[in-house]
């Protein structure tokens, strides 16, 4: 009886985050594919790129997934969700801060693009994601859709970093041009 009198507001989102979440689950482990291809094609070395630019897009699709599962756990109290969700979001800009760090101290200059990519926009997601969740037992609706907003603004990130990878290790650059000229 309890039960069919409390109606959760994530019950509406239900099929928006098992979508969100498997699309995040099945991307990291895609990334953990383009990870053991970079592997291939790459000498063992530095992995300073890797930590500036690999292990983000996995930290990002994996806060997606933690995002869909916090929401889709069966919560009694708004503001225990948005507790999680604030930690998340919280952790999320502390990374954020980390991922800066490393960018910079890389032997890769990053372009602007990349500083979009995996700086800002996530960072951004990460901030929404801290203030909705503070926002939510005050305003449910409007603060379910920041969440969303946040959660799809680390897979469409996550997913063009991915693709960003993929394309740096398959296509030749200046560098690895000359060193091929120099060798024939």
């Amino acid at each position: 009886m309890l039960a069919e009198a409390y109606a959760s507001p994530f019950a509406d989102w239900d099929n928006f985050y098992v979508i969100v979440g498997s699309s995040a689950g099945a991307l990291t482990g895609l990334q953990f594919v383009v990870m053991a291809l970079v592997a291939e094609f790459r000498p063992p070395g530095n992995t300073s790129e890797v930590n500036a630019f690999g292990t983000p897009t996995v930290v990002n699709f994996s806060a997606t997934l933690l995002v869909s599962a916090i929401l889709a756990a069966p919560w009694h109290r708004l503001g225990s969700a948005g507790a999680a969700l604030a930690v998340c979001g919280a952790l999320g800009c502390v990374y954020s801060g980390i991922v800066i760090t490393r960018a910079r101290h890389t032997t890769y200059r990053p372009t602007v693009d990349d500083w979009i990519w995996y700086v800002i926009l996530p960072l951004i997601a990460y901030l929404d994601l801290l203030v909705a969740a503070l926002w939510l037992q005050r305003s449910p609706g409007p603060a379910l859709f920041a969440i969303a907003g946040a959660a799809l603004v680390l897979i469409f990130a996550g997913i063009r970093n991915a693709w960003d990878t993929v394309v740096y290790i398959a296509l030749p650059r200046d560098d690895q041009k000359a060193r091929s000229e120099r060798k024939a």
